[in-house]
């Protein structure tokens, strides 16, 4: 009868401990490979967060308390669901410098690696082939000690309980293979920064373009990879700052962004108020009934409130953007590539 009790309180609770909560975590749909080299640990107790706004929301943390313990915050959502807030999908630091960092997970999934304020973030967007224009998207934020071995955990984790979740609900998604190993490397560090003649990845397309003119010569890339919903480029100064990024959002990810600019692209509004120092185009992909979107912002940097590049070009923003966007559209199978007035 005590037993009884005290699992009736856990469960009133939403927090369980042992293997049967892992089994419960998130809907059931909790993927455990991967969770011991994410937290560091092989003792976990689980608290479902309960949030309407999700199909799903859970904690992960190991048992130790304090500055020792780790945790992993998962949520599940589906594309056709309201947006997400801000604070979850960092679309509105694009414009600072490279706060708004995405490199692709490779190995076949549609998912990237964030980094912001010392938490770093997966996030998968699994379409649904059997229904288009749905995808499932989930979010992974690992709170503790960040390095190769933790972020592949993390990785794992975040993809496989987005492909658990969704054949759960009869969405057939493409799922990648086994994430072995995530770089825990940041764009902006020293010797980050290449000549733009040495590109080979997500700026390859701005070889040709006079970037350098500009004010800048040199990049800060991601490798190339055809699945993952968002690619980042950054132009950067002989200063070593990024002057001009740029940035295509795909599927679920563009119908995010968009929810989270509001009306700004539309109405001409660029990412500190009137300044309208940015271009945008769109293009029909194959993949979702949602148009791509390819976005290039005049960045500030926050560590000297100025903007490295201080005049923007207006003529080699539009001519870099439909090189960047036409080489993106190329990669991915899409067509119609309109650049916004």
């Amino acid at each position: 009868m005590v037993l009884a009790l005290v699992g009736a309180v856990l469960y009133g609770t939403g927090a369980f401990s042992g293997e049967e909560s892992l089994d419960r975590a998130c809907g059931g749909s909790l993927a455990q490979g991967g969770l011991s080299e994410a937290l560091h640990a092989s003792d976990f107790r689980t608290e479902e967060e309960g949030d309407d706004d999700y199909l799903a929301s859970c904690m992960v943390r190991t048992q130790e308390s304090g500055p020792q313990g780790s945790a992993l915050e998962l949520k599940l959502r589906w594309s056709t669901a309201k947006a997400p807030s801000a604070t979850l999908t960092w679309y509105n630091a694009d414009y600072d410098g490279v706060r708004e960092q995405a490199a692709p997970l490779g190995h076949g999934w549609s998912g990237v690696v964030r980094y912001e304020g010392g938490i770093y973030q997966v996030m998968a967007a699994l379409d649904c082939v059997n229904q288009r224009n749905k995808a499932l998207v989930a979010y992974g934020d690992l709170l503790g000690t960040s390095n190769s071995t933790t972020l592949a955990g993390l990785g794992r984790v975040t993809t496989e309980t987005a492909a658990k979740a969704a054949e759960k609900h009869g969405c057939q998604v493409k799922a990648g293979e086994r994430l072995t190993g995530l770089s825990a490397a940041r764009l902006g560090a020293p010797g980050t920064a290449k000549p733009l003649a040495r590109a080979q990845g997500s700026c390859a397309a701005l070889r040709g373009t006079d970037a350098a003119a500009a004010g800048t010569p040199e990049v800060m890339e991601y490798p190339a990879d055809p699945d993952a919903p968002q690619t980042n480029c950054y132009l950067v100064t002989k200063a070593k700052k990024p002057g001009y990024g740029l940035y295509a959002y795909y599927g679920a990810a563009a119908k995010d962004f968009l929810a989270s600019e509001g009306d700004q692209l539309e109405k001409g509004y660029g990412p500190t108020h009137g300044d309208r120092d940015y271009a945008w185009a769109t293009a029909t992909c194959p993949q979702s009934a949602q148009r791509s979107v390819f976005v290039l912002y005049h960045l500030h940097d926050r560590d000297t409130d100025t903007y490295p590049v201080p005049h923007y070009s207006a003529s080699f923003a539009r001519d870099a953007l439909q090189v960047f966007a036409d080489h993106e559209a190329k990669q991915r199978g899409c067509t119609g590539v309109r650049m916004a007035a």
